[in-house]
């Protein structure tokens, strides 16, 4: 997702000129949609007989079962999650890529940098500390991810989507465990404590 973010903000900074509000607010808008919302309409778009389904038939390839087996259905969150943050991260890499200097790109240009060279030694080296900031971020959210996996597929196909976030609602709700239910909280706590404080650590020694 990250990656993705990062060329996206790439190409709208540097290659496309014309249009570039639209593509930007193109982008964003996933943001803006009810987390509800949107789960259900990928639910009815990858449902056995749903758009998608209709559309590999047009090419001979069989209906997908997205919802029933476990690997499908991990894609599915997968697309799901993309879809709506990707557009977020590519809006931040696009405000920290408007405050590079363009003297920059021209001493590149200049040493007969290609487009491909900027982007890796100029574009990314000056972006350190927003890739740190959205790498903090997508990695808690990846931990709490809730309402995409309870909406779409509520864990299953045999605990194929099961996340952190939604086993600690199963086990505080559906099976009554509340000790166990704090007791898996406080862990993931930790958990992301310590992810962040290493990523600052590996974010300072870069910076040095």
């Amino acid at each position: 997702m990250l990656i993705s973010s990062t060329l996206l903000a790439s190409i709208i900074h540097r290659g496309i000129k014309k249009l570039k509000s639209f593509f930007e607010a193109s982008y964003f808008i996933p943001v803006l949609v009810d987390a509800v919302a949107y789960s259900m309409i990928f639910l009815l778009i990858f449902q056995d007989r749903g758009v998608i389904n209709y559309i590999l038939s047009l090419f001979g390839i069989d209906a997908i079962p997205w919802l029933k087996q476990s690997i499908p259905a991990k894609i599915l969150i997968i697309i799901v999650v993309s879809w709506r943050w990707t557009g977020y991260n590519m809006i931040l890499f696009l405000a920290a890529m408007q405050n590079i200097p363009e003297d920059y790109y021209e001493a590149a240009t200049i040493d007969g940098a290609n487009s491909w060279q900027k982007f890796v030694y100029v574009t990314l080296p000056s972006l350190k500390p927003i890739i740190l900031f959205t790498s903090i971020m997508s990695t808690i959210g990846s931990l709490n991810l809730f309402t995409e996996p309870f909406l779409l597929t509520n864990g299953g196909p045999n605990n194929g989507t099961m996340t952190l976030g939604l086993y600690i609602y199963n086990q505080a709700f559906v099976s009554l465990n509340m000790t166990y239910a704090a007791t898996i909280s406080v862990i993931i706590l930790l958990i992301v404590g310590s992810l962040t404080f290493l990523q600052l650590k590996i974010g300072d020694k870069n910076n040095e």
